[in-house]
């Protein structure tokens, strides 16, 4: 069933890295584009973030990498989603990632992985023609 009000996103830096601007500038953006955003902080385990994305009934959940380990971490939030039954959450992610690694995370049930340089408004429009298509349909385009 499509849902109404604001979008929920949950937003997490999973692992060990502890480099948070980008995924803080993508909090700012979301949140200025009216949508509920909760952020789980640094070094955050697969498990919780699950367990927050289920307890705040979020339409998604976006992760960023930097260390390198999108594929461990990424990967495993999927698969807890599924054993959760809540595979209908929307996952995207960002940070670097090499472009080889893609097409296996979009495989685990990413819709969109952002390199360095994607804008916010990307990110944004991504997640509103997503999720409140029927939103978009009435924005401008300038």
């Amino acid at each position: 069933m499509a849902r109404s009000g604001p979008i929920r996103v949950l937003l997490a830096k999973p692992g060990l890295d502890g480099h948070d601007r980008g995924i803080r500038l993508v909090l700012r953006a979301l949140r200025d584009a009216g949508m509920e955003v909760i952020y789980t902080g640094l070094r955050s385990t697969p498990e919780q973030i699950v367990r927050a994305a289920v307890e705040e009934d979020v339409e998604a959940i976006g992760l960023s990498s930097l260390s390198g380990a999108h594929q461990t971490h990424f990967i495993e939030v999927s698969r807890l989603l599924e054993s959760h039954e809540a595979s209908d959450v929307l996952l995207f992610g960002g940070g670097i990632i090499p472009q080889q690694d893609v097409e296996g995370l979009s495989a685990a049930g990413f819709e969109w992985i952002y390199p360095p340089g994607t804008t916010l408004h990307q990110i944004v429009s991504d997640l509103k023609a997503e999720l409140r298509p029927e939103s978009v349909q009435g924005e401008s385009t300038s």
